[in-house]
């Protein structure tokens, strides 16, 4: 396992040399959920000064409040990490339900392939994820999570990035906004 610092500087990216989680896309935390959802997430809010967890294909975005220290922080996350998944345990309890999708209409789908493909690969490298929620009237409506939730770049990641390549290739688009 080693850590590797984001954008965002209260956000630090855990990657493990295994899966973290199997048969989900991701989970993301932003209070405590019981450890029969996710033990390793229970585990981390444990520690004071984290605000968020963010569970993903083969690593662990943790984001802690402005003033907690990462000196603080860092041994008791990487324990965290370890006694719940170095000890075959899962990160994601029998409780977890992933989100739902919503249903899809063609631009939806097209928007879906986008942020699929090109966008949620690059912010991933970053600890980040960004999930669509909806397309109502023109505007896109995506999640941010991990690293990319309160990042000081997210506002032009989605402004000159992800809004300038959707509205490339999908006229209907006519802005993005995070929620």
């Amino acid at each position: 396992m080693h850590a590797e610092r984001t954008p965002n500087p209260n956000s630090i990216k855990w990657v493990l040399g295994r899966p973290v989680v199997e048969g989900a896309a991701s989970a993301h935390f932003e209070a405590a959920p019981s450890s029969s959802v996710s033990p390793l997430a229970a585990r981390l809010f444990a520690i004071e000064g984290v605000t968020g967890v963010f569970l993903a294909s083969n690593f662990v975005t943790v984001t802690k409040r402005a003033e907690s220290e990462w000196t603080d922080l860092a041994q008791p996350i990487v324990d965290a990490i370890k006694t719940c998944i170095g000890e075959g345990g899962e990160a994601l309890g029998p409780a977890f339900q992933p989100e739902a999708a919503p249903a899809e209409g063609e631009i939806v789908e097209r928007i879906r392939r986008i942020l699929d493909e090109e966008v949620r690969p690059a912010v991933a490298m970053d600890g980040g994820d960004i999930v669509f929620s909806a397309f109502r009237d023109g505007i896109v409506e995506l999640d941010l999570h991990g690293s990319c939730s309160g990042c000081p770049s997210s506002t032009a990641t989605l402004k000159l990035g992800i809004e300038a390549r959707l509205r490339e290739v999908i006229p209907e688009v006519q802005g993005v906004i995070a929620l």
